[in-house]
């Protein structure tokens, strides 16, 4: 991916609500937004540079 751009990623697992932020804190990726409906977790990271 480049820079800049957008990947959505939803998960069931509900760790991923804990774990994929704490990751992102740690790269160069940027967590654009969270929700969680009915057990399906969806995140919104964009690309960092």
């Amino acid at each position: 991916m480049s820079p800049g751009e957008k990947l959505e990623v939803i998960a069931t697992d509900a760790g991923s609500a804990r774990d994929i932020p704490a990751f992102l804190e740690l790269s160069r990726h940027r967590l654009v937004n969270s929700s969680e409906t009915d057990g399906h977790f969806r995140f919104v990271i964009e690309c960092g540079s």
